[in-house]
C-alpha cells in the first residue's frame, strides 16, 4: 500500500489477475471449457480494452474464452459478479407505492430510455426484492445474512406484475407499429428489463454472501447443461437453435473418426500366407478393407407430458444428422404408435408448437395418458418391416408407464429384429426404479444411456453414431 491507502499499479495488476484466474475457474465449474492459452489471450484482451468500458471488456472477453453456442449467458452473469459492482442501500428507500413505480417504469420502457430503466432497476430492487432484514436502512448482521438475508429478482417481478407491464408498455409506445409488433417490442423490453434485475440482485446478494458463493449456487446453468425435464420455454427455444450446430459438430466428428479407420482388423490368413516369405515372421500384416455402409435408423418417441421438449429436440438432432444413414423413419407415440417422419423436414427451422401439432394430426394417442406396454404393441403389429438386420433403433422416453404392463415380449421382438437397440432417457439413472418408471425392467433388455441435457445428448449421439 502507498501512504495514502490505495493500491500500487503493480498491486492493482495482481489483483486483476487473481480475479481473471478464479473467473476462468469458475467458468471451468460451469461447464466452460477454458485452458491456459484462452486465460492469456483473455488477460490480453483487458489490457487492450481497458475497464473502462465494461460492455467493451465483456465481448472482448466472451471472444477470448467461449468456443460453443449456448454459453453467453453464462458467462455474462458470472462476468457481472467478477467485473462489475453494486452498492447496499445504506437508507430506506423513500416511500412510493407500487403503482407509481410500475407507471414510471412504463414510461421509461415506453421511450425505451435504457439510463432510466437500469435506474429503475435498481430502485425496484430497494423497494420490493429485500428479504430477511436487508432494504430496510438497518445494516445486516453476519447472523442475519448466514440465515438468509439477501434481494430477490423474484419478488420484484412478482410485484410489478410483468403480464400487465407488457401490455401497457404496448399501449404507450409511439409510431404506426403493427399491434403484434408493439406486443413483441415491450416483451423484449420488459425481459431486458427483468434482466437487469436480476443482475443487481445478484450483485447485492455477492456483497452479502461472498463473491463465490453466488458464483457457485446463484447462477444458472448454459443451455446445453439444462435438465429437459426442468427446462423452460425459453431454455426450449435457446436448445432449438443449437440443433443445426450440434449436428454440424457431429457429422465433423464422425468424419475424422472414419478418416483413422480407413482399413479394418488383421486378416490372419492372408498375413500368415504373406509370412512365408519371410519365414514366418508377419513383417507385413495384411488388414481386411472396411465395408463403409451407412444404416437405417428407426426412432420410437414418447411424446407425452415433460419429455416432450426432450424428445422434439432429438428428432431435431436426428433429422440433422440424417446424412449419416441410409434411411431415417421415426415413430411417436403416447399410448399407441403412428408414423411421424413427414413432419420432420432437413433444413427448416425447428417451431416450438412442433410437438403438439403432431399430437393433433397424427395417431399418437387414444386417451392421453402415458402406455408404453400399448405402444410397443402398436409398433408390432403395424411398423414392425421398418426394422430389419441393418437397421439402428432408437427408443427416446423416461418409461414411466403409468402402472401399466410393459409388454417386455413386444420390446424384445423388437430390439431382436434390429442390427442395434438403444433407449435414451431423460431422466437421472438413480430414478429408474422409482415410482412407475419401468426403465430398470427394459434396461435388461435394452441398453439404456442417461440423456439429461444436451451435453449429454451430444455425447451418446457422438459415441452411438455409425463409424
Amino acid at each position: 500500500m502507498t501512504s495514502s491507502g490505495r493500491r500500487s499499479p503493480e498491486q492493482g495488476i495482481d489483483t486483476m489477475t487473481d480475479r481473471l484466474v478464479q473467473f476462468v475457474g469458475l467458468l471451468r465449474d460451469h461447464g466452460i471449457s477454458a485452458g491456459p492459452s484462452e486465460t492469456i489471450d483473455a488477460a490480453e484482451a483487458i489490457l487492450a480494452l481497458g475497464l473502462h468500458d465494461r460492455n467493451r471488456l465483456r465481448s472482448g472477453m466472451a471472444a477470448c474464452l467461449l468456443r460453443r453456442n449456448g454459453q453467453r449467458a453464462v458467462f455474462d452473469q458470472l462476468f457481472d459478479l467478477y467485473f462489475l459492482t453494486a452498492e447496499q442501500p445504506t437508507t430506506p428507500a423513500p416511500l412510493e407505492s407500487t403503482d407509481d413505480l410500475r407507471d414510471r417504469l412504463v414510461e421509461a420502457l415506453a421511450r425505451d430510455d435504457r439510463t432510466a430503466v437500469a435506474e429503475l432497476a435498481r430502485q425496484a430492487l430497494t423497494a420490493l426484492g429485500g428479504y430477511g432484514g436487508v432494504g430496510t436502512g438497518e445494516p445486516s448482521s453476519p447472523v442475519t445474512t448466514a440465515s438468509g438475508a439477501g434481494w430477490s429478482s423474484y419478488l420484484t417481478m412478482k410485484s410489478l406484475r410483468p403480464e400487465e407491464l407488457i401490455d401497457r408498455v404496448g399501449e404507450r409506445m409511439s409510431g404506426d407499429l403493427d399491434p403484434t409488433v408493439r406486443t413483441i417490442e415491450a416483451d423484449r423490453r420488459v425481459r431486458e428489463f427483468r434482466t437487469a434485475v436480476q443482475t443487481e440482485a445478484r450483485l447485492r446478494s455477492a456483497q452479502l454472501r461472498g463473491t463465490e458463493y453466488i458464483a457457485r449456487r446463484g447462477v444458472e446453468s448454459s443451455t446445453d447443461q439444462v435438465d429437459f425435464l426442468g427446462a423452460r420455454a425459453q431454455d426450449l427455444a435457446e436448445m432449438r437453435r443449437l440443433v443445426n450446430p450440434l449436428a454440424r459438430k457431429l457429422a465433423t466428428r464422425l468424419a475424422a473418426r472414419r478418416r483413422k479407420a480407413v482399413r479394418g482388423q488383421i486378416d490372419m490368413r492372408r498375413t500368415l500366407r504373406r509370412s512365408m516369405a519371410t519365414g514366418g515372421v508377419p513383417i507385413d500384416p495384411v488388414l481386411r478393407a472396411r465395408k463403409h455402409s451407412r444404416p437405417d435408423l428407426v426412432v420410437l418417441a414418447d411424446l407425452s407430458g415433460s419429455v416432450t421438449g426432450f424428445a422434439e429436440f432429438t428428432l431435431q438432432l436426428v433429422q440433422a444428422l440424417q446424412d449419416q444413414f441410409s434411411k431415417v423413419r421415426s415413430f411417436g407415440f403416447i399410448d399407441t404408435c403412428d408414423e411421424i417422419t413427414a413432419h420432420f423436414i432437413p433444413g427448416e427451422p425447428p417451431t416450438p408448437d412442433l410437438a403438439a401439432r403432431i399430437v393433433r394430426h397424427t395417431n399418437v394417442a387414444r386417451f392421453g395418458s402415458s402406455n408404453y406396454g400399448e405402444a410397443f404393441q402398436s409398433f408390432v403389429d403395424n411398423y414392425l418391416d421398418a426394422l430389419g438386420p441393418r437397421t439402428s433403433l432408437l427408443i427416446l422416453g423416461d418409461a414411466r408407464t403409468n402402472r401399466t404392463d410393459p409388454n417386455l415380449p413386444a420390446l424384445q421382438t423388437m430390439s431382436d429384429r434390429a442390427k442395434h437397440a438403444y433407449w435414451l432417457n431423460p431422466e437421472p439413472a438413480r430414478s429408474w426404479s422409482t415410482g412407475d418408471s419401468a426403465a430398470h425392467i427394459y434396461a435388461d433388455l435394452i441398453t439404456m444411456h442417461e440423456c439429461r441435457n444436451v451435453k449429454q445428448l451430444a455425447e451418446v449421439i457422438g459415441r452411438l453414431l455409425p463409424a
